[in-house]
Parts: C-alpha cells; structure tokens; sequence
C-alpha cells in the first residue's frame, strides 16, 4: 500500500492518527496542496479530483476520503477497535463521527477557506459571508458538544474512537481561525487534553 498524504491539511491527518492508534506504518508519499501538487497530471492520475488524501492497493484500487480509508485499515488491523465491534456500536460511532463531520469539522472547514487570506488560492472566490455563518454553526455545535461530554468521557461513549480523531482535529487544526475552546466549556476542555495525551495526537 501507499498513503498519498499532506502534513498541512486536516483529512490526512485523520487518517494518520487511525493508523498511529493501530501502530501500523505504511508507505508514505507527500503532496503539499499549498504548492498545487494535487494538479500535477501525476497525482490526477491517482486522484482525478485532486484531493488528498488516497491509499493506492497494491493491486492497483485507489481509495480516496479519510473515513472510507479509515475503515478499510479497521479491516485489516481490528485491533483496537476504532470503529465498533457489533452493529449497534458501529451504527453508534458513525452516528457520532458524522455528528462531528458534518456539525463540527466541516463548518470549521469552511470558516477557515472563506475567511482567512491564506486559503483564498484554495476557492475561487472567497464569500466570507458564508464562512461568519459557518462559523456560527460550528460555534453552536461546540456548545451542545460540552453538554453531551459532561455525560461520558469520549465523544460517542465509553471509549476512544474515529469519532474522537475528527472532533480533535478540527480543533487542532482550526483553532487559529478563532475556535479555540474557552474556559467555560469544561468539559470539551477536559476531553481534549486527554485526547492530546495519547501518543496518535502527534500524527
């Protein structure tokens, strides 16, 4: 296997913190996003859309977005389990991991590309606008989010999980875009110092 990765970017950092939980080291090549290096005909090859991250098989298979990447790696090394270990569980932590996906990670996603001057290369156009919106959305979303960790010690349930890789570093890597977490939320505070503890976090 092959991991096409980007150190700067968010989604392949997701799939490095899954395989520094498993301990599993594969093949690496970087492809820096900043320089346009995801266009280059050779990479197109690869990933026709231009985004990171892929896992290329080495029958060839292309696989593209972290998660899809994410649970295919749980097929190979199940241990430990990120991703749930029966049906209720695993419907359970993709609940969870999309809540962070889609509530949290991408609004953060989307306030740091329409609102701070280095990401205008990555849009056409920057509407920032939509990016203060988003921002709004991710904000409110932290809010629910320290109320439902005041329950349980990781984002869904008892133990870590994929979904505790998203939450995380949407935090980490789109804090300097004024999503740092603040005193009054305890226990998203809480959570995220334990999360920082583990070895992954440095991935």
């Amino acid at each position: 296997m092959k991991f096409y990765d980007s150190k700067i970017a968010p989604n392949p950092r997701r799939v490095r913190m899954f395989l520094a939980e498993k301990g599993v080291e594969i093949d690496t090549v970087e492809i820096d996003f900043m320089k346009g290096e995801t266009k280059s005909p050779e990479y197109r090859k690869i990933a026709p859309n231009a985004m990171v991250p892929a896992l290329v098989l080495d029958d060839g298979t292309v696989l593209q977005e972290s998660v899809a990447i994410c649970r295919y790696l749980e097929s190979l090394y199940p241990e430990p389990n990120l991703m749930g270990t029966d049906a209720l569980e695993q419907a359970q932590i993709e609940m969870w991991q999309r809540k962070m996906e889609f509530e949290l990670f991408l609004p953060m996603a989307h306030t740091f590309r329409h609102t701070h001057p280095i990401a205008a290369p990555l849009e056409k156009k920057q509407c920032r606008d939509w990016g203060e919106r988003q921002r709004e959305i991710a904000t409110r979303r932290i809010r629910i989010l320290d109320g439902e960790l005041a329950e349980r010690p990781f984002v869904a349930g008892e133990r870590f999980t994929i979904a505790d890789i998203t939450a995380f570093i949407a935090f980490t890597n789109f804090k300097f875009v004024g999503f740092e977490i603040g005193p009054e939320q305890e226990n998203v505070l809480r959570w995220f110092r334990e999360v920082k503890k583990r070895p992954s976090a440095s991935a």
